[in-house]
């Protein structure tokens, strides 16, 4: 196993990659750690910031390209780009079964899922 594929890539994909991987990381803290403490909130907002920066890095990720530049992947960069601040509303607003619901919909998806499928054949995070 080396890291030399991912670091020898174009420079947004190693920012997508272990901008995921912190935010795995934070994600499994958020789960086991106290709800509704100022850590929590703290963790949340770096979560947050780093989820957004995956969404956002993966628009310059073409690697597969069904439409245009574009792949499926995609639509769960904007997916995940519109939940991050409804799901932020939700808990501001005291919803938190809905915050919780959002928050597990996205790690579920957004990284758990996506993330398996970065383990392809023919992908980087693969080699």
């Amino acid at each position: 196993m080396s890291l030399a594929p991912l670091l020898e890539a174009a420079p947004a994909i190693p920012l997508h990659a272990f901008a995921a991987m912190a935010a795995f990381v934070l994600n499994l803290v958020q789960f086991a750690a106290p709800k509704g403490t100022l850590p929590h909130r703290t963790i949340g907002w770096i979560w947050v910031a780093l989820m957004a920066g995956v969404a956002a890095s993966s628009f310059w990720i073409h690697q597969i390209r069904l439409v245009g530049p574009f792949s499926p992947i995609h639509l769960l960069s904007v997916f995940t780009l519109a939940m991050l601040p409804l799901a932020v509303w939700r808990a501001r607003t005291h919803r938190v079964a809905d915050h919780r619901r959002a928050m597990i919909l996205l790690f579920t998806g957004a990284l758990l899922v996506a993330g398996l499928f970065t383990l392809l054949p023919g992908r980087i995070m693969h080699r």
